[in-house]
């Protein structure tokens, strides 16, 4: 049996869209076998149950685009899934990055993290979350004339990832639409500068730039109104002394910034997410390194 992890992953951070990515400490853990025949998937989530289970379709694809020599005659999927799924914490690129290093190990391919990055790149349309899925840590990645350019950004060890998850779902289909189809220089001058500071900050240290470096103006100011107690969310953060908060990508995930040292921030900010209507969780999350590891069970 194969064992395959793969972490959460939140992208954009502010204003990096579609470019900036960063793995966590939250897994999903996919087991693979070969049986006689068909498909057989576990899942809790029942309606991923059938043909249409995106690990499933991503198993596919790699066979039908690598033609490996080695096909299994069927395959059974066992899915233990952490990550909440259509919360904007990368659950699609984790069955992406799954489907694809099962089938890359079932069937003997040996294609290295980066074959896989490009499969996993053409199914998911870009790379701004599968590339911290695969290498781990945060990633600048992006699509110029059919190649894919990335590289790791190191991220300081005392930082803490506080996702704010809510108990309903927003998908990534809905979030986009509300995007406008032109953005102004003045905003396109805004992103750019907020985003060489914020990977700068993360670079060097520098925390105390993070409540700028997180301002955008490409997306989360019209994604926000899609997502209920947003705007009170956020101010409640900020009067907490959070270095930053932004949306995870595309929503309705919140993510505030603060150091370990920070002994109060989760539990007062659980107690005000508490007296809101809908249901929200605080996970205390760090910077996944690893990215995606493959077991060999028997």
């Amino acid at each position: 049996m194969l064992e395959v992890i793969v972490p959460a992953t939140s992208a954009n951070i502010g204003p990096g869209y579609d470019c900036l990515g960063i793995a966590l400490s939250l897994y999903n853990k996919f087991y693979f076998e070969e049986i006689n025949e068909g498909i057989d998937i576990e899942e809790k989530e029942t309606e991923y149950i059938n043909d249409d289970n995106l690990v499933y379709k991503s198993m596919l694809y790699f066979f039908d685009k690598v033609k490996p020599k080695k096909i299994p005659k069927g395959i059974k999927i066992k899915i233990k899934d952490e990550i909440p799924i259509c919360r904007g914490l990368g659950s699609s690129a984790a069955c992406i990055v799954a489907g694809l290093m099962g089938a890359n190990y079932l069937c003997e391919a040996n294609l290295d993290k980066e074959e896989i990055l490009k499969l996993a790149t053409e199914i998911e349309g870009h790379p701004d979350n599968v590339a911290p899925a695969i290498y781990g840590n945060m990633m600048v990645s992006f699509i110029d004339n059919d190649e894919i350019y990335y590289d790791k950004i190191k991220v300081p060890e005392n930082l803490r990832f506080c996702a704010m998850i809510p108990d309903f779902k927003l998908s990534t289909a809905k979030s986009r639409g509300v995007l406008p189809k032109v953005i102004n220089h003045k905003d396109g001058v805004f992103n750019v500068s907020r985003t060489a500071l914020l990977i700068t900050a993360f670079m060097n240290n520098n925390l105390s730039f993070l409540k700028v470096a997180c301002q955008d103006k490409f997306h989360q100011d019209f994604r926000s109104p899609l997502i209920k107690n947003y705007d009170k969310i956020v101010c409640h953060a900020n009067k907490l002394n959070c270095l930053g908060t932004f949306l995870s990508g595309a929503g309705p995930t919140i993510m505030s910034l603060t150091c370990d040292d920070d002994e109060l921030f989760i539990s007062q900010m659980n107690g005000y997410l508490c007296t809101l209507e809908n249901n929200w969780i605080i996970k205390d999350l760090h910077c996944d390194k690893q990215g995606v590891v493959v077991n060999i069970l028997n």
